[in-house]
């Protein structure tokens, strides 16, 4: 009985120890650390959509320019305190069917073109009718009174804001009375022809959806427009486009 008892009490002990040493490695193993797992790929940044039509704009305003004789004349791009581009985003239906597209604006300041607001237009006659076609539009805003309607983030061309077609060319001709004749002066571009466009009737909104993804928040069109917010370097193939050839426009 007592050997029984005896060999009872050694299992016991080994089946101690045996759990003992068990989980003692496991505590080791636990305590090491562990290799780093790959880091994921970068999610893309939340204004891409919107970058991407900065981009486009800069492109656009610098096709068109950079045309010897088919381009926005010196001395209307000298004398406008804003310029809206609306790159061809949306193929089809733009100019005629949906009328609808997006674009971005910049203003002049004390310090140089303003950060970037973002707008949609849509509705009216649009003038011609391109057709299910790519189509770029630029609009000048040529006066105090333009100036305000568009930090107004609302208003309608031919209404609340005098439209007409723009003259083309390298220099304005003489007897044109583009200064005088409205607050916003409007150019399509389509299969490669650059010419003046009526927008009247056209609906002009601040597109606020495309803001919260370009700067992270909600951005009024006065803070950017006025130079109260300072331009992303997302901004800058836009704005510096737009320096460029109004610097070269105003000598």
């Amino acid at each position: 009985m007592m050997r029984k008892s005896l060999v009872l009490l050694l299992l016991v002990c080994f089946l101690t120890c045996f759990l003992t040493t068990i989980l003692s490695a496991t505590a080791q193993d636990d305590a090491k650390p562990t290799a780093a797992k790959p880091a994921d790929t970068p999610a893309p940044e939340p204004n891409t959509k919107a970058s991407d039509r900065v981009e486009a704009a800069g492109t656009v305003l610098d096709e068109i320019q950079a045309a010897p004789d088919q381009r926005i004349p010196e001395e209307v791009l000298a004398s406008a305190e804003c310029v809206a581009v609306v790159p061809s985003l949306l193929n089809g239906g733009f100019m005629f069917g949906g009328r609808y597209g997006k674009g971005v604006a910049s203003c002049r300041t004390p310090r140089g073109w303003s950060a970037p607001a973002f707008f949609t237009i849509g509705g009216g006659s649009f003038g011609l009718q391109i057709g299910a076609q790519a189509t770029d539009v630029v609009m000048l805003i040529m006066n105090k009174g333009g100036m305000d309607n568009l930090l107004s983030s609302q208003f309608k061309l031919g209404a609340d804001a005098s439209a007409a077609a723009g003259p083309v060319g390298r220099h304005a001709a003489a007897d044109t009375d583009w200064k005088m004749r409205a607050q916003v002066l409007t150019y399509s571009r389509s299969r490669g022809l650059f010419a003046g466009l009526e927008l009247n009737g056209a609906v002009i909104k601040e597109d606020k959806g495309s803001t919260r993804e370009f700067y992270g928040r909600m951005v009024p069109f006065k803070t950017s427009l006025k130079g109260d917010i300072e331009a992303p370097k997302a901004a800058y193939p836009f704005l510096s486009t737009l320096a460029k050839w109004a610097l070269e426009a105003a000598k």
